[in-house]
């Protein structure tokens, strides 16, 4: 029996949750029987005897769970074998380092969606798995549900990847495709991209590039080029005009948020593209193209964001863990 820990219970923790019920059946038989024995947030916990259909309509009715046991207590102490841990993001890591690193002392995997441990203490962290004999595995903090990290880490394992370009933030791709076919001024289709749920009451996080930069960092590591937040140098969208995109356009390009990661450059900028290119994508979509010495260039695409597609990375994750080849 797989007991299994979630810290973290908003929008991605509970999708973990949601799918763990809709699809218990295909995931006992993948991976072998489980239990969630505990489920935390910053302020609240259930733990015990429970049900997630439980725990999902205490949450939702009160935005409480039953006890009052904090997140980091729940990791110190509850009886799990795997921790997913989707705490908020934080260009600094916050607490999720803290959760991160006393599940992996206590020699626990851990499977994340949270971005900022992994900027923050990426070697440091990956050290401490590989010393207790865990698993430390992060899909879901890049692309959502495209496989960005298995790619290359598994599936590229054996080429040199000198490079990946991608569109990493939905986002700021909606804002910039939506100005690229009306041609009006960033502050309105910002104004309709909040409207719309795709950007923040405060977008500075996606449209000044910070959360593409965090990305990066994360698939700069991940292909061995050793990379802090401190090191990309990072632009973003907010000073793009339509006339941009006209002056653009009769020249056969459109522009887009593009990160890059080589052995000699991190960035994140507005880009020209050109039109028939696959990174010219429209909407909220991410995508990645992985440059390699043997296998040419890779491109993949989805959904880099949402509910269910971050879930079902987490969920892959914990596939390879007790299921997946080593």
């Amino acid at each position: 029996m797989i007991k299994i820990a979630i810290v973290g219970f908003g929008t991605v923790g509970q999708g973990v949750a949601e799918l763990l019920i809709r699809k218990r059946e295909e995931i006992e038989k993948a991976i072998g029987e489980f239990k969630v024995t505990a489920v935390a947030d910053s302020k609240s916990s259930i733990s015990g005897d429970f049900s997630l259909v439980e725990a999902l309509r205490m949450k939702r009715e009160t935005g409480m769970l039953r006890d009052d046991a904090k997140a980091i207590e729940v990791v110190r102490s509850a009886d799990y074998d795997v921790l997913i841990e989707a705490s908020v993001t934080r260009v600094d890591g916050g607490e999720g380092v803290n959760y991160i690193r006393e599940a992996l002392k206590r020699g626990k995997h851990v499977v994340t969606s949270n971005k900022g441990p992994l900027v923050a203490e990426f070697h440091g962290l990956m050290s401490l798995a590989e010393r207790n004999g865990v698993r430390l595995m992060y899909e879901a903090t890049v692309g959502g549900a495209m496989p960005v990290v298995k790619l290359a880490k598994r599936y590229l394992a054996l080429c040199e990847i000198e490079s990946v370009k991608g569109i990493f933030n939905g986002t700021c791709n909606y804002i910039l495709s939506r100005m690229e076919e009306e041609r009006l001024p960033y502050e309105h289709i910002l104004k309709e991209a909040q409207e719309l749920g795709y950007a923040e009451a405060d977008p500075s996080y996606d449209v000044e590039g910070i959360d593409a930069a965090l990305k990066l960092v994360i698939i700069a590591n991940t292909i061995g080029v050793k990379a802090s937040y401190e090191d990309v140098e990072v632009t973003g969208i907010t000073q793009i005009t339509p006339e941009a995109f006209q002056v653009a356009a009769e020249k056969g390009y459109t522009i887009r948020l593009i990160a890059e990661v080589s052995r000699e450059k991190l960035k994140v900028s507005p880009r020209l593209v050109p039109f028939h290119h696959p990174l010219a994508i429209k909407g909220t979509m991410n995508a990645a193209m992985f440059k390699t010495d043997t296998a040419g260039s890779i491109f993949v695409a989805g959904r880099g964001a949402g509910k269910e597609e971050t879930a079902s990375a987490i969920l892959s994750d914990l596939y390879e863990i007790y299921a997946g080849p080593r």
